[in-house]
């Protein structure tokens, strides 16, 4: 059972989102709340596998809630999905920065939300697709890839690892790029396990993240 806590500042969309999760079987809401303060205070006391975050709250916002919740600081992170009406750049980019394992559009819709719960339960991130490259491209192109001793892999990647990551890069499922690249669902995601040990990535959100950064979409 996955247990998810949701925090909005307005309680029409707590209730909406309580109702769309609590429907599925293998999904349980075990808390709200409706100010940055109040979801940190609860997201430590109830250890959700999930938490749903708002940007605009009372409070801290939840961006920087996002932070002390899952940033690189935390000894014991929380896995964070912000969800919001606000699709701007710097908010995608700070809040995966932050640490959050997938950003949404609250118009995504039920089974766009229920898919980015499950991924971010299971390690890995989701985040809206029509978001997710125009991001990635707009930090490309803004000139932010540079040659940083930190984003120098631990071990090369191989020829396949690239491929994966170039794919996983144009927003790609890992579905999709197994039928792209012709090999298993299961030789994909452990080509991404390995290229996140390589690089230091916590998910596919920051592997195609460090492929445009360093330039490795320019190949």
């Amino acid at each position: 059972m996955i247990r998810v806590l949701i925090a909005d500042d307005q309680e029409m969309v707590r209730a909406g989102f309580r109702m769309i999760l609590d429907s599925e079987d293998d999904i349980r809401v075990v808390g709200d709340a409706g100010n940055g303060h109040e979801a940190v205070r609860l997201a430590r006391e109830l250890r959700p596998d999930v938490c749903l975050m708002d940007i605009r709250m009372p409070g801290i916002d939840g961006l920087e809630a996002t932070g002390l919740l899952a940033g690189e600081a935390t000894d014991d992170p929380i896995r964070v999905v912000v969800v919001t009406t606000f699709d701007l750049d710097e908010y995608v980019a700070t809040a995966l920065n932050n640490g959050a394992s997938g950003f949404l559009l609250k118009d995504a819709g039920p089974a766009l939300l229920v898919e980015a719960v499950h991924a971010a339960a299971r390690g890995d991130a989701l985040v809206s697709p029509q978001i997710t490259v125009r991001l990635l491209r707009h930090f490309h192109e803004s000139g932010s890839h540079r040659d940083r001793a930190e984003d120098r892999p631990r071990e090369e990647l191989t020829g396949r690892e690239h491929d994966v990551v170039r794919a996983v890069a144009r927003g790609l499922t890992n579905t999709e790029v197994s039928a792209e690249l012709y090999m298993s669902l299961s030789t994909v995601k452990s080509h991404l396990a390995s290229v996140q040990g390589k690089i230091g990535a916590r998910n596919r959100v920051e592997i195609a993240a460090w492929a445009w950064r360093t330039g490795l979409m320019n190949g």
